[in-house]
């Protein structure tokens, strides 16, 4: 039975990246550090068009990977994510990041939180990060900080 379900997911796996390897944006999502034909795939089908984010910072605030905000007068209440949006992406996005640590571009200041305030934190920031290499790749077709590294 796990060998069936297992030719199954692997048809497919094959028949989405059939489908998206003509997209530019699902090709540069791919460079990043853990994002394979599956995150990217997630990426491309639940962020759709792209161009309906004026700029990264929209996008991670639809995924729900920025901190809520509260203030009134002169207190200020900054806590955990809001976890609004597309949980798909916030999921494959922190997935990604967790076993690389988001690669070259995103290691050292995943390292310098994680020292700081945990790997939990650690994940979500380096995730946002993820998520803004992510919305140029896909409205450009190219990551301009993997191709300057290389």
């Amino acid at each position: 039975m796990i060998g069936h379900h297992d030719r199954e997911i692997t048809e497919l796996d094959q028949r989405v990246h059939v489908r998206l390897r003509d997209d530019v944006g699902y090709r540069a999502v791919q460079q990043l550090s853990g994002v394979g034909r599956v995150f990217a795939g997630v990426f491309v089908a639940e962020i759709g068009d792209i161009t309906r984010f004026p700029n990264s910072k929209r996008l991670c605030s639809w995924v729900g990977l920025t901190p809520r905000h509260r203030e009134s007068d002169d207190k200020v209440f900054r806590g955990s994510i809001t976890k609004q949006g597309s949980a798909l992406v916030r999921w494959a996005a922190v997935e990604a990041v967790a076993r690389w640590r988001g690669g070259a571009p995103i290691r050292d200041s995943y390292q310098r939180i994680a020292d700081r305030r945990g790997t939990n934190i650690a994940r979500v920031a380096a995730a946002r990060k993820l998520l803004t290499l992510v919305y140029y790749g896909m409205r450009d077709g190219e990551i301009r900080c993997l191709r300057e590294a290389a």
